[in-house]
Parts: C-alpha cells; structure tokens; sequence
C-alpha cells in the first residue's frame, strides 16, 4: 500500500468483471494540451481505439491492474499484444495507463507501472 498526499491506495490485478472500465479509461488516457477543448467521448469507439480494449481479457497477453482507493477504480493500467500506433512485433506488448483526474499526481500511475514490468 502507498501513501500519497493522505490518500491511501493499493494496486491489485483488475477482475475480469471491472474490464469494461478500461472504456472509460482509454477516454481518460488521450494526452489534451493545456488550452484544448477535449474530444467527445465517442472518439474511444474508433477502431484504432478499440483495439485497446475489445474483447479484453481473451487474448494470451492481456494484463491489467486497476489502483483502489476505498473501493473505487481511480486508475487503471493494462497491456496487450496487438497492431497499434506503435507496434514494434508480435512479442512486443502496447502499454495503456490511465489515472482518473482527481487522483493525478499522486504516484499512482507510476506504481501502476512498475506493478506491470514486475508482473
């Protein structure tokens, strides 16, 4: 468990049953430069989008791990081999990592991350 700025949140594996989440936090992982309006949520259906998430949890590789805090999801962390922005090969996995608002810049994205690299 880490303790960050008063706000005590552990890092687990995601359940399957919470993988449709990782929806909403591909729409919170799109980079929005200070000053933009953001797009409209819909733009996470777009196939090149998607290909982060459909069908989650039924390829080999996929991994995911989500931060609690006090029962909620605030953030989620997952991995997968697939044919995105930049695929290097087929044993390359593509990293997607998200951390609602609220809890931003707090460490739990970066725990996230080394939860994933030493799984």
């Amino acid at each position: 468990m880490d303790y960050n700025s008063n706000i005590k949140y552990i890092i687990r594996q995601m359940h399957r049953e919470e993988y449709p989440l990782l929806n909403d936090f591909l729409y919170e992982a799109i980079y929005i430069s200070d000053g933009m309006e953001p797009p409209p949520k819909r733009i996470r259906n777009t196939p090149e989008l998607q290909e982060y998430v459909v069908d989650f949890g039924t390829r080999e590789h996929d991994k995911a791990f989500a931060a609690e805090i006090e029962g909620m999801i605030a953030g989620g962390a997952w991995v997968r081999i697939m044919h995105d922005y930049g695929h290097i090969d087929d044993d390359a996995h593509s990293i997607a990592i998200a951390v609602r608002k609220a809890y931003r810049g707090l460490g739990i994205g970066t725990t996230m991350l080394k939860e994933l690299f030493e799984s």
